[in-house]
């Protein structure tokens, strides 16, 4: 009997990638392998990238994780990066834990990933010591990502932010910007490129591009996020199509 798992996302309410890329690499996994998924989302409140905006939204995390959990969801997946790295380091260990609990406490335990935390630690697996990474956020959150990572053990030896405000905005970047953004960037040293620190900036169609641009492994927020729920899962993860991360070789 082939198995079915039930993906939770707790999405920001203007993201609409994340609930684009994410299945779309677990559907081209069916291809491949014999389980199945579906899809089930609950919203946080946010319109604009800002840290006002963002730790408000972060509040709304727990009545996400407890709507998702009473539709029995195997995992659940925090689809904001840079929500949870604005709130300070390491922060996503204490939101996964406190929105695990919340799943417990509904008699509905699910383990939770974040895609903060699912970034680093594929940068671990993979083990980077040096990244360049692209964010489409402001300079200065940008920043705070850049910090929160390099507290993670990580060198940020180069990083670009498109300074994009609006969150509706972001989704609309086109992922063909990418290699040409990549191509400005000094990459000698360094042994991973994140090519989107963020899972509402569309990234997947220029993974492999950029890999053979560079000739160094590439991942996005999104694919450290489904690596997450794949692993979380106790499933094989591997995606065709979806970069480094997901070839099988981790």
């Amino acid at each position: 009997m082939t198995r079915s798992y039930r993906i939770g996302q707790i999405v920001p309410s203007s993201n609409i990638t994340m609930e684009t890329e994410i299945p779309a690499m677990l559907q081209a996994r069916q291809l491949i392998r014999p389980e199945r998924f579906t899809f089930h989302s609950s919203r946080m409140r946010m319109k604009h990238v800002n840290k006002d905006e963002l730790a408000a939204m972060d509040k709304e995390s727990d009545r996400c994780a407890l709507e998702l959990s009473d539709a029995r969801v195997d995992v659940l997946g925090y689809a904001c990066l840079v929500a949870i790295m604005a709130m300070g380091p390491g922060y996503h260990r204490q939101s996964q834990q406190r929105l695990t609990q919340v799943t417990r406490d509904n008699e509905a335990l699910a383990p939770v990933i974040t895609s903060a935390g699912a970034l680093v630690d594929a940068l671990h697996v993979m083990g980077a010591k040096k990244i360049a990474l692209v964010a489409p956020y402001m300079k200065p959150l940008t920043e705070l990502v850049v910090d929160y990572i390099q507290r993670e053990g990580i060198e940020v030896k180069q990083w670009r932010a498109l300074e994009i405000a609006d969150n509706l905005a972001v989704a609309r970047h086109d992922p063909a910007n990418l290699p040409g953004i990549v191509a400005d960037m000094t990459l000698t040293d360094v042994d991973v490129v994140v090519l989107s620190a963020c899972v509402q900036m569309p990234s997947l169609p220029a993974v492999a591009k950029v890999e053979a641009q560079t000739g160094k492994p590439v991942i996005t927020a999104a694919i450290a996020t489904t690596y997450a729920l794949l692993k979380a899962l106790e499933l094989e993860p591997v995606v065709p199509g979806a970069g480094a991360l997901l070839s099988g070789a981790w």
